[in-house]
């Protein structure tokens, strides 16, 4: 399907015309976590392919597992503990790879591909990431993994950027051969496969730079810089961090920084996101984001020491669910005034952010930015409301939008231009520098941060009474 897909964008830019002499460079960007299994003998088939087929009548049996897992897949629990025991335990295991073991994580998947189906994995001689597999079928070769992308699979040492031997033998035998070398997230693979010379009219000079994950490309599309904050506000709220001196925890992700080898970039998914804001606007501002924001704007920053947690959903960033507001004093209410509640649900949201990503070795500096993207970004409406005036508040910082929505296919465009120089020492942000900045939407109120600083403490204090405990099936009071 995926390379049915391809051939069919292709031929739809072939027959509008485009010029594809004129590309000089290519890289590109895969869901994270998902992998393809090539069986054996398919190098020669990939390399081969006849410029008179589509490439996915070539390649049609070369895959020796035809359903690809992908981040959807939760099925590995099982392997997620024999990962997590065989390492010594999930901390030593994050310590290792940026991630305690998760069960949409690559090598959990490979995991449980071997024990269920030993002869399969036996006929496959490799194995792709999503980006990796893109990224070969440009190539007309197996393309290594990159070092971002890697990092999302529990396998990759990301200090040292090499596989963990430890991790690899408690998933299966053979593994590092069927995986290859990891590579640079800059670097040049080789020149486009002679097939799309042939077929489509690239110059047989366009070279392919390493595909990286999803993630990994919207931090470049989103230009990011060290003390950078981005927030993309969907249905789930992400934040990307770009870190110097990341600590590896139980929640969230560090991944090896996708535009700079020597630095990290780190991922927290908050899955109570638009759809929680959007019930409390629905319940408390009569389904109105004017309303919502002119009630947000009407209580007083630190909403007088109320604090509140609003998890409709099971939460990932902490593993906690249901509604929680406590008073100033820390005692249990069941409700709020309506305008107390939107202000305790945006402040808590964001202050969640903040501890979280401090948690991972997050700083925020003096030249810091919060570039605000996704969904909820792109809503006027919401843009006008006050909340973004919160955000700022909450991690004393400005915060700037962005106009891409398309921040990964972006992402892969300019690192397809920084392949070209990176080994010259040039930086993404000098490749990029004529771009255009992000708009700068409001910046924090004096005296926020000697403000937020003691809530911060007390919503970290009061998150530790509502995370969920699996063991006895309740929540902790």
């Amino acid at each position: 399907m995926w390379v049915k897909a391809l051939d069919m964008i292709l031929e739809k830019m072939k027959s509008s015309g485009f010029n594809f002499s004129q590309v000089r460079a290519m890289s590109g960007a895969g869901q994270q976590h998902g992998s393809v299994y090539w069986e054996k003998g398919s190098i020669q088939i990939l390399k081969n392919a006849s410029s008179e087929l589509p490439l996915h009548q070539s390649l049609k049996g070369c895959f020796s597992v035809s359903d690809s897992p992908i981040w959807m897949d939760s099925s590995t629990a099982s392997q997620c503990r024999a990962l997590e025991k065989a390492l010594g335990g999930a901390q030593h295991l994050a310590n290792v790879t940026g991630s305690r073991a998760y069960e949409r994580f690559t090598g959990n998947q490979i995991a449980k591909i071997y024990s269920q189906n030993p002869e399969v994995y036996k006929q496959t001689e490799r194995i792709s990431l999503v980006s990796s597999f893109a990224a070969s079928l440009f190539l007309g070769a197996y393309a290594p993994i990159d070092y971002s992308d890697g990092s999302g699979m529990n396998l990759l040492q990301i200090w040292e950027k090499a596989w963990s031997k430890p991790c690899l033998d408690a998933c299966a035998p053979g593994l590092e051969e069927r995986l290859g070398c990891p590579v640079p997230s800059h670097s040049v693979l080789g020149p486009i496969s002679p097939y799309y010379s042939q077929r489509y009219g690239f110059s047989p000079d366009c070279k392919i730079v390493a595909f990286t994950g999803d993630n990994p490309a919207s931090l470049a599309g989103m230009r990011l810089q060290e003390g950078d904050i981005a927030i993309s506000l969907g249905t789930s709220d992400t934040l990307f961090l770009w870190i110097q001196e990341p600590t590896p925890a139980l929640e969230g992700h560090i991944l090896c920084n996708p535009v700079d080898s020597q630095t990290y970039m780190a991922l927290l998914c908050f899955k109570n996101g638009s759809l929680m804001r959007e019930r409390i606007r629905d319940e408390c501002a009569s389904g109105s984001w004017d309303e919502f924001s002119k009630a947000l704007s009407s209580t007083v920053a630190g909403n007088s020491g109320n604090l509140g947690f609003y998890f409709d959903v099971m939460e990932i960033t902490p593993e906690a669910v249901g509604i929680h507001r406590f008073n100033r004093d820390n005692q249990k209410v069941p409700r709020f005034p309506k305008e107390v509640e939107i202000r305790a649900l945006i402040e808590g949201q964001f202050m969640a952010k903040r501890i979280h990503a401090e948690k991972l070795g997050y700083k925020v500096l003096p030249r810091t930015r919060i570039l605000a993207t996704g969904g909820a970004s792109h809503n006027k409406k919401i843009l006008q409301c006050f909340f973004p005036q919160v955000l700022s508040d909450v991690f004393n910082a400005p915060v700037f939008t962005i106009d891409t929505a398309n921040s990964a296919c972006l992402g892969s465009a300019y690192r397809a231009i920084h392949g070209l120089v990176a080994e010259r020492n040039v930086s993404l942000a000098d490749v990029v520098k004529l771009a255009p900045e992000p708009r700068l939407a409001v910046t924090p109120t004096p005296g926020a941060e000697e403000l937020y600083r003691p809530l911060l403490k007390r919503y970290a204090e009061l998150e530790q009474k509502v995370i969920y405990n699996p063991a006895s099936s309740c929540l902790v009071k």
